[in-house]
């Protein structure tokens, strides 16, 4: 299926594409090379094929949420080059 220029052109307008006329060339040849080669997939036969959404058989690897507990404020601390008053200390952020 060969599209028009016209046809790209409404296309990247809708895209909000600024496309000079040798690009407007080169999208409507890759677009319509991409729309022939839909055309060629449509003429598989799919009967009895049920439909997949993931052929690769993958499984989720994350682990369930759980609480567990967390370090204590010395624990935290403990490495902290500066500290005061139970927290740590840093550097001014901005300057007053």
């Amino acid at each position: 299926m060969a599209l028009t220029q016209q046809e790209v052109a409404h296309v990247a307008h809708l895209a909000r594409l600024s496309l000079d006329s040798t690009e407007l060339e080169l999208m409507r040849s890759q677009l319509s090379g991409i729309l022939e080669y839909i055309e060629l997939l449509q003429e598989v036969d799919v009967e009895g094929i049920p439909p997949t959404a993931q052929v690769t058989g993958l499984a989720t690897v994350t682990r369930l949420d759980s609480v567990n507990a967390g370090l204590t404020r010395e624990q935290a601390l403990a490495n902290a080059p500066d500290q005061r008053d139970g927290m740590f200390r840093v550097k001014a952020v901005f300057e007053l």
